[in-house]
């Protein structure tokens, strides 16, 4: 694999703070936050934020939040319209904001999932019209992305657009909103109100639909105008995994619009395949789905291939785990740790592409002028020397000076 453009070299020069270069010295340079985003469904750190006052459940959320702690510097944080807000006017805006917030004191970049859907949706916009559910699902976003700005900056703003109009499961305002104005139309205004409530947001397109479908639709909002910064492709492979052939013609095929593409929601499953005749995975209903240690191994290797072909592509800028435990969504062995928090294969793997494979830690010494030079994964860096220490940022080839402070 070439990942020769994940990589940056750059002179770094050492500066003592008394204004002297640092020179022939021996200094250490880790890198502590990659570029890349390695991200994973953060509800433990919204339930370690909120204790319940269960020492029990408290105690578990905090070790599984250490545990995630670990591999990711992204996360996502959930705010389903009908659980965020199910009654009209009282947003879960506080518990939301813990959880977030203690993300980002961890220095994890936030994003907020998703700030429209035709899946839960609350339930009192059905006694609204389209007009009143559009201005109804505008002050939605213009409260939230409002209300996080600086905490959350990134956003799934729509999520599965292509089945939007024609979803039959059960009625819902945003499905009949989209039927009248358009999967385009419901996308330039959510897009746009976004937008002008946080002009530095990252906004994504989020959707399951990899057909041509979905490649229409983005060209036609790009035509139109729409500021979509990330293009967003779930992966949830609970019926297989996709494979090397698979993935690359997906990649091939959206990454001809040339932005930015995110895994958003990418699961493995460490036990039997859903089969395959189901079509909706939501259909699949059971009472357990045991993990087992032969399909651990599956998940581990699946995981290794399919991040280290993402982790090789110049466009893709994350990828996110969606199940950090086992038992979540449609009682799947999806997660990277077990039921009852030990650590799977899958997240053994993880530690080893993120932390050892795909990491920099190296000592260099510094020349007459004070200057290392650094080749290593782009990213945060902290260099240290004895009580001398600075944190800095390599994503680029360009040289740059570095200030230490003296931690004694």
């Amino acid at each position: 694999m070439d990942y020769n453009h994940r990589l940056a070299s750059s002179p770094i020069r050492l500066i003592r703070n008394d204004g002297t270069p640092l020179t022939g010295a021996k200094v250490s340079f880790e890198l502590k936050k990659h570029e890349f985003l390695f991200g994973c469904g953060a509800g433990d750190a919204v339930a370690a934020a909120n204790p319940r006052g269960n020492t029990h459940l408290d105690a578990m959320a905090n070790d599984r939040l250490e545990k995630w702690l670990k591999l990711f510097n992204f996360g996502t944080v959930h705010c389903y319209w009908q659980l965020f807000e199910p009654k009209r006017g009282e947003p879960m805006t506080d518990v939301l904001m813990r959880g977030a917030r203690l993300l980002r004191q961890k220095d994890v970049d936030v994003k907020g999932h998703p700030l429209s859907w035709h899946t839960l949706a609350p339930d009192w916009l059905l006694e609204m019209s389209e007009d009143e559910i559009l201005r109804e699902l505008l002050a939605r976003i213009e409260r939230d992305v409002t209300d996080f700005k600086g905490v959350i900056d990134i956003w799934d703003v729509i999520n599965e657009v292509v089945i939007m109009p024609v979803f039959d499961k059960y009625d819902n305002g945003i499905t009949r909103l989209c039927k009248k104005i358009g999967r385009f139309g419901i996308v330039e205004q959510v897009f746009r109100k976004a937008r002008e409530c946080n002009p530095g947001a990252t906004l994504l397109l989020n959707d399951f639909n990899m057909s041509q479908s979905y490649e229409i639709l983005i060209e036609g909002l790009l035509d139109k105008g729409v500021s979509i910064d990330v293009i967003g492709l779930q992966s949830h492979q609970h019926q297989g995994y996709w494979g090397r052939e698979k993935l690359e013609e997906v990649l091939e095929r959206f990454e001809r619009f040339g932005l930015p593409i995110h895994f958003t929601e990418n699961t493995f499953v460490s036990g039997e395949l859903m089969p395959p005749e189901i079509d909706d995975l939501n259909d699949f209903v059971v009472d357990e789905w045991p993990s087992t240690p032969e399909f651990e191994d599956r998940q581990a290797e699946n995981i290794r291939e399919m991040y280290s072909i993402l982790f090789a592509h110049p466009l893709v800028g994350g990828i996110t785990q969606w199940d950090f435990s086992d038992g979540l969504w449609l009682k799947a062995p999806s997660g990277i740790i077990r039921k009852d928090g030990t650590i799977k294969p899958a997240y053994e793997m993880l530690d080893r592409l993120i932390n050892r494979d795909w990491h920099t830690s190296v000592t260099i010494e510094t020349n007459s002028e004070g200057i290392a030079e650094l080749s290593g994964f782009r990213g945060e860096y902290t260099v240290s020397y004895g009580n001398l220490s600075g944190r800095f940022t390599l994503n680029n080839d360009e040289p740059r000076s570095v200030f230490l402070t003296d931690n004694a």
